[in-house]
Formats: structure tokens, sequence, C-alpha cells
């Protein structure tokens, strides 16, 4: 649909009155909270919250994005104000509503001066990041990959904001990963002290001892955005939204409680603030990604292209709930508000959500960087008590077939950071492929070593597959 005005400030009062919008003066603040990693998903969560938590104070935090790479969101939000829409759809209902928290969209490949004078705003408070489980720069053992990490990553750019910062005497910032890491938080802290320690002691001691580091769990479920999202928002819209996200009603994100300074006021609006995100992050991790990366490798097998096809499928529900149910849910320990079980119902009624066209091959990428913390650590929990996971086995011979090419004439080439070093593995033989991965020198076996039982359980489910 070619609409006659595209979104922006100027076009606001012309949206049909049924558009949501929060009402709050976004031009009288500067931006206080710098994102990395402006995708679909920070669109649709934080940024979000952050929309409605203005309303509630009445102080605009707008965002700054920081896209680090590709400049298409850039392209999308700037000549749009920053401004976007979101639909909220189920299969029985649809809204939309426009958002204003984002002001610009900065690309750091291109303007790198640009994001280190932004950390180094004395109006920033935040630092948020989504950039992914590779965007960390990790080794397969946890430890910073500095290879990695001094080639068009997070880590220069923070270094040289956070030196300004030091060097001005202004304050430390909470940095507050969002990404599905365990322990996001830590994470992030031990890889970018260690990353500046090397090149500049004194100010990773002052990171340490000024900025604050809260670990944070977040859940929404946002497909990439495809023509057809934009055609239906220009249509609720009367306007073009090159930027516009499509989204489920549910979302959670729960921070741990400890900032460096002042923030929005984001537990007002359905945010929970606790002392321990670790319940709640392991839940989601193990449950909810867990069964996604394994719904994206056994259902890209069997033909189907996003997860709700693949959860009505017989052959793999089962499975997926046995993963959920009978392996993730007894490894955690949980908070005493959390019903794990209800929660692995409410997981297969999202999965199942046919608005949502959400797709198996976006889940399937970077399974390097996401196994350890969604499966192996479940294996690890159970090995332990000489228990069996036939479910998380099965998923990952489906990952193995998926990194040997099985999928590659229907879905495309494998996408992994370490796709060069893996995919030789996985075209060995079951026992080579096992042994080069689990062993004891294996590339994961920080997270899960087989022993011996583990390993002929596994060596069958490669079998199968």
């Amino acid at each position: 649909m070619n609409a006659p005005h595209r979104l922006s400030a100027a076009t606001l009062s012309l949206l049909p009155s049924q558009i949501g919008r929060a009402d709050h003066p976004r031009e009288a603040q500067a931006p206080a909270i710098v994102h990395f990693g402006i995708g679909a998903f920070h669109r649709a969560h934080q940024a979000w919250y952050t929309d409605r938590a203005a309303v509630i104070d009445g102080m605009a935090w707008t965002i700054t994005g920081v896209s680090m790479r590709s400049a298409s969101v850039a392209d999308q939000l700037n000549p749009q104000d920053g401004l976007y829409s979101i639909t909220t759809c189920s299969a029985q209902s649809r809204s939309v509503e426009v958002l204003q928290s984002v002001q610009t969209v900065l690309v750091a490949s291109r303007e790198p001066d640009a994001v280190i004078a932004a950390i180094a705003s004395p109006h920033t408070h935040i630092l948020t990041f989504t950039v992914t489980e590779k965007g960390y720069c990790r080794t397969a053992d946890g430890s910073i990959d500095r290879t990695a990490a001094e080639s068009g990553s997070i880590y220069p750019l923070l270094e040289a904001g956070l030196k300004v910062r030091a060097q001005k005497g202004l304050p430390g910032l909470t940095l507050l990963s969002c990404d599905n890491l365990a322990n996001n938080g830590r994470q992030l802290e031990a890889l970018l002290v260690d990353f500046v320690a090397a090149r500049d002691p004194d100010l990773a001691q002052w990171i340490a001892a000024q900025c604050r580091f809260p670990c944070a769990m977040v859940d929404r479920i946002v497909p990439a955005t495809t023509a057809q999202d934009r055609t239906a928002a220009a249509l609720a819209l009367g306007q073009t939204d090159e930027g516009a996200v499509v989204t489920e009603p549910f979302s959670q994100w729960v921070i741990e409680d400890r900032f460096a300074g002042p923030r929005p006021a984001w537990d007002q609006v359905g945010a929970e603030l606790v002392a321990d995100v670790a319940p709640y992050e392991m839940a989601k991790l193990r449950m909810l990604n867990g069964a996604h990366s394994a719904l994206a490798y056994l259902g890209l097998a069997r033909g189907h292209g996003f997860v709700h096809e693949a959860v009505a499928d017989p052959a793999i529900r089962p499975v997926v709930e046995a993963l959920m149910r009978d392996e993730a849910l007894p490894s955690i320990i949980a908070a005493s508000d959390q019903d794990l079980s209800a929660y692995a119902d409410a997981l297969l009624d999202r999965f199942a959500n046919p608005a949502l066209n959400h797709r198996l091959i976006q889940i399937a990428m970077d399974g390097s960087q996401k196994i350890p913390q969604r499966w192996l650590e479940t294996l690890a929990h159970h090995q332990q008590k000489d228990k069996a996971c036939p479910a998380i086995l099965a998923a990952l011979a489906a990952w193995r077939a998926h990194l040997r090419g099985d999928n590659v004439p229907v879905w495309g080439p494998v996408e992994d950071p370490i796709a060069d070093r893996l995919t030789p593995l996985a075209q060995q033989d079951d026992a080579a492929f096992a042994r080069a991965l689990f062993g004891a020198d294996g590339l994961f076996a920080a997270f899960w070593t087989a022993n011996a039982m583990s390993m002929e359980q596994l060596m069958a489910a490669l079998a199968r597959a």
C-alpha cells in the first residue's frame, strides 16, 4: 500500500482515533538511554516499556538506538523521527499503537564518534543491549574472544565512551544486558572489564567501581517484520511505516534492582524489579528458549517454516513437551511466585499462536552460541543424577543434521559464527562428532562433558536422526 504520508512527528495528528499512543513530551528531554542492537525485539519490548513509563513519571526517557553494522533500521526510523507502530496480535484480536520512545538511530560502523559521544553524554544514564549471544564475542568456554571483540563489536565503543566519562568526572552508567545469556549482567561485566584491563587497567578499575551490570530476563515473541506486516500497518495507520513491528500480547521483563543512577519507572508499567533474576532467567532459557531451538531444528527437518506449524506436528510436540516438563523443569529451582507447570502450559499456547509467523530458520541461527544455556546445562544437571534427557538428545541430533547441511537445499546455508568449524565436524561419523563437541576435550566440554552413559545415549540419538 502506498499511503499518502510517511509516519513522523508531523503526521501524528493524522492517525485514526483507534490507534493508541502515549502522550508525553519527548522533545523536552535529551536521550537518556543508549540501546545497542535496535532490532524488532527491542522495539517491541524495552522501548515499549520505556514509552509507557514516560506517561507514569512525566519524564520522557528517550532512546538513542545503535545498529552495529546495518543501516536498515536507521533508514526505517530516522525519516520517521524515530516513530514506529507495534501491532499486537493473537488468534482473537489485533491492536495497533505508535511508540515515541526512540529519538534517533546511529550506525556504529559509519559514525562511531557519535556513538561514543552518546555514551559519554551527561544526559545518558543507562546502556541497554540486545546484540544476540554472538555479539558478546565469547569463546566456546565463555571467555572474551579478543580478535572478534576488537573488530566491530560493542567493546571498543564502550571503552571509548566510558573513558570520556571517567576523564570528565561523570558518573558511571547502568549497563543492562537483555540478551539470552545465563547471568547476563555478570557475563557482560566480566567480558568488558577483561577486554578493557588488557589495554587500560585504570579504566577497568573505574568501570568495576562506578558502573553497574544488572541481570535481566526478557520475554516476548517478536518475529521478523515482513512486507505483508508493513502493508497491514499502513492500512491501519493510513500512513506508511517502514519501522513497523508485530508481536504477541504476552510480555515479561524481570530486572535485578541494581542501578548506578536513575531509571525509568519500568516497574510501574509491568516490569519486575527483583533481588535475584536467576530463577526467571533459568526458566526462560531452559524452557522457552530450549523448546524454541528444539522446534527449530526438528521442525525444519520435517519441512515446517514456522513455530506454530512445528508445535502442531504430532511427531514434534511430545518431544518439546518432554523437554520442557521432564527435563528442563526439574533442573530449575523456582522462585516462590513461579508455577513452572503453568509456565509450560502458557508456552505451548504461545507457540501455537497462528497470528505470529515466527520463522524457524531465524531461531536456528547461531546455534553454537545458544545451546550451552538452552540444552547443555540441563544435560549436565541430569547427568549428575544419572538421568537421561532423550528429548534434548533428539534436538541435539537434529542440530547436528542442520550443521551437516541437511536443511540447506530447502532453507539455505547454515548461519553460525563458527560454522566453518562445526560443519566439517558434523559431516564426520557419529562418534567423531560426539567426541569433538562433548568429549573430555570437546568444544563444549566446559558446559557438558558426556560421561560413558550419556555418550552412549547421544550416539543412539545421532544414529536415529
